[in-house]
Order: C-alpha cells, then sequence, then structure tokens
C-alpha cells in the first residue's frame, strides 16, 4: 500500500513547488528507489495538463562512467542534454539513493573531470531559472540508505523527511506561505545592507560583502523541503576562516574537519581530518572553485538534527552554510564553475550573525521575534 503522504508531496510539488501549468514540457527525474514518489508526480502532471517526460538513473551507471570511462567520454559534453535542459518548462527532481557510498573509493580526479564536463548544461539550467524561464524543485524519497546515514530505521526517517515538508500539516502550501512570510521579514532586515560577519566558536570568523546583491527566499519552490535565506557575496571581498561543524558530503564522498582560509575572495588554504585529497581536487576543479557562489541562513527550526544529508542538514535553523563554485545569478553573483558544494556551520553552541555591524542573532536565535524560529 503506497503511503499516503506520497500522494500528498507530489501534490505539493507538482502545484506548488514547480507550479506547473497546461501545456508545459515537466522533466521528472530519479534514481530507480524513488519510482514511487515519481509515478505520483506523473499522474499529478498529467492532472495539471502539462507533458510529463521521465529520466531514471542509478547509480551503477554513474559509478561505471567513472571507473570505465576514458579521457573523452568523462569529458563529454551531452548535447541532448544541454538540448533538453534548453526546452523544458519544469523540473522536479527527486533524490533517492540505494547506497550513499558508491562513489567513496572512485578516483577524485576523474569525479572532477565528469563534473567539469557538466558545467555548461549547469550554467544553463541556474540562468533560465533565474529568468523565470525555469521552474525547479528537488526533494528526497525516503531509503534505507539515507536513513542509515542519519542513524534511524526506515520508518523514523520517512516521519523525519515527511514532517520536515509540513506534510503533516492540514494544509502544508498554506503552511508554506507562512513560512514565507517570516521569512520575507528577515530578508527585509538584510536587503540593502552591505557587510556580512558570521562568528562561530569552533574558530569560524568569516567576512564578505554584499553590495547590491539580491537576498532570495527559500520557501519550498525551489528545495522540499525548504527553510533558508540566501544571496552570493561580491567574489572578491570574502576574508576569514570558516571551520564546518559536520562532514561535507558531495558526489557521496564525506570530507570532514574541513577548515577553509580566504584571501581576496579565494580558498589559499584549505584542511581537513578525512578526504582532504578529494576536497583538493574539487577545489581545483575549475577557475571558480575555490570562490563562494552562495551564503545562506538556515531557518527551518523544524529540523534540528544533522543527517549527512544537504537537502536537510543546511536547513537546520540556527545554522549558516557556504557554497563552494556556483553563484545563482539572480543574487547578482556572478561566479562561473562546475562546483556547487554547500558545507554547513552551526550556530546553536556559540555563534552569531552580523550585518553591517549588527548583531542580528546569537547561539542560532534571532533576537527579533518576528523573524524564523520564535514562533514555536
Amino acid at each position: 500500500m503506497i503511503d499516503s503522504r506520497i500522494e500528498k508531496l507530489a501534490d505539493v510539488l507538482v502545484g506548488y513547488s514547480a507550479n506547473v501549468k497546461p501545456g508545459q514540457l515537466v522533466r521528472i527525474s530519479s534514481p530507480l528507489a524513488g519510482l514511487p514518489l515519481v509515478s505520483a508526480v506523473y499522474r499529478k502532471v498529467l492532472q495539471a495538463g502539462a507533458h510529463p517526460i521521465v529520466r531514471v538513473s542509478a547509480e551503477e551507471w554513474t559509478e561505471s562512467l567513472i571507473r570505465l570511462g576514458n579521457d573523452d567520454q568523462l569529458q563529454y559534453e551531452h548535447a541532448i542534454a544541454l538540448y533538453e535542459v534548453e526546452q523544458i518548462d519544469c523540473s522536479i527532481g527527486v533524490w533517492a539513493e540505494d547506497n550513499t557510498k558508491s562513489m567513496t573509493n572512485c578516483d577524485p580526479k576523474r569525479l572532477a573531470m565528469s563534473q567539469k564536463a557538466r558545467k555548461r548544461i549547469f550554467e544553463t539550467f541556474m540562468k533560465r531559472a533565474a529568468d523565470k524561464r525555469l521552474n525547479w524543485v528537488g526533494t528526497q524519497y525516503p531509503t534505507n540508505a539515507c536513513a542509515q546515514d542519519a542513524e534511524m530505521s526506515l520508518s523514523e526517517y520517512e516521519d523525519f523527511v515527511f514532517n520536515a515538508g509540513l506534510l503533516d500539516h492540514a494544509d502544508p502550501v498554506a503552511s508554506w506561505k507562512r513560512v514565507s512570510e517570516t521569512q520575507q521579514r528577515l530578508i527585509e532586515l538584510l536587503q540593502g545592507k552591505t557587510e556580512y560577519r558570521v562568528v562561530a566558536a569552533n574558530g569560524t570568523d568569516i567576512r564578505m560583502n554584499l553590495a547590491n546583491r539580491v537576498w532570495v527566499n527559500c520557501d519550498g519552490h525551489e528545495n522540499f523541503p525548504d527553510g533558508e535565506v540566501f544571496t552570493g557575496p561580491v567574489e572578491s571581498s570574502v576574508e576569514g576562516t570558516i571551520a564546518f561543524s559536520f562532514p561535507a558530503v558531495h558526489l557521496g564522498r564525506e570530507v570532514d574537519g574541513v577548515k577553509l582560509t580566504f584571501k581576496g575572495g579565494k580558498v589559499v588554504d584549505a584542511q581537513a581530518s578525512k578526504g582532504l585529497d578529494f576536497l583538493i581536487q574539487m577545489l581545483d576543479m575549475d577557475g571558480g572553485s575555490r570562490f563562494l557562489g552562495e551564503c545562506a541562513i538556515g531557518t527551518n527550526y523544524g529540523i534540528k538534527r544533522y543527517t549527512k544529508n544537504t537537502l536537510f542538514d543546511e536547513k537546520i535553523g540556527g545554522t549558516v552554510h557556504f557554497a563552494l563554485g556556483a553563484g545563482y545569478p539572480e543574487t547578482g553573483n556572478t561566479n562561473q564553475s562546475g562546483l556547487h558544494w554547500d558545507m554547513v556551520v552551526d550556530l546553536r553552541q556559540g555563534g552569531h550573525i552580523e550585518i553591517d555591524g549588527q548583531r542580528i542573532s546569537e547561539n542560532g536565535r534571532f533576537f527579533d521575534p518576528r523573524f524564523p524560529g520564535n514562533a514555536e
């Protein structure tokens, strides 16, 4: 019997997040494990009067390419994949890993080569999204592999995933609209300010300039579940040190104890207690991979624990995160890269955020009662 929450999630993804309209071309992509949600989304897209196309992937196929592909195959830019991104009106992505560690022992150089080959596809996707010509959303389908990473049973993880998306509410869309209103009040404070600083007890002290940058309200339209506000720094302005609080996971590879030092916007020193070789390969992927494309504040106070899944971890209320590599054009950040890697700093046990010298939060909580986290 299909979990009724899957149908509810599909309703929200199609009707609210991607806002599918009659006649649109809608791509639905997922690994094999996510097919129950894909089927539900497919039906909802048809009911909306749009045209669904499905793209199914498998971790085994990606692993085979990295292990067996020659340099030409790894660096091949798929013209069909690029054309598809140029043509679709909506993209609904489902993450549903059977084995989150399938890429752990793959050569980092080959992984970087493969990622770099997708740079133009990624940039086209982001440009069309910024221009409002492409609506997209990505979400998690609960699997045993992700539940194990989160140190939960599958049923516990299902509850965690669905409740984080407010699917336990009678009207999830109405609840997300209230989230949007609360986050917008925070954005109204941040917008127009220039100097952004984050300090944490783990040694993080990072400053950057946000002049003429735009803050974005993440309220369930692109990531689901959601709960953050973000922008992109002036590329050359980042100065200081970021020590990330949790293991950073990218392409199934886990890097722990990450500490980055920035000067003139660029990473000039990188340390890690685990996975340093992989970190360096990603930093050296291309000319933009040592610069920050995003800085963000997590505002989902319903997500309280680290699960080794960036979709949830970067939203934890009381945290901030920074992304190495490509920026989002809608923010004004122009950094281009085949990399976009989010890493999280926890402020809940000793940390604060400053904007133009004004401290707006302490230990993960905003001082202003109108901001996220104060209505609990």
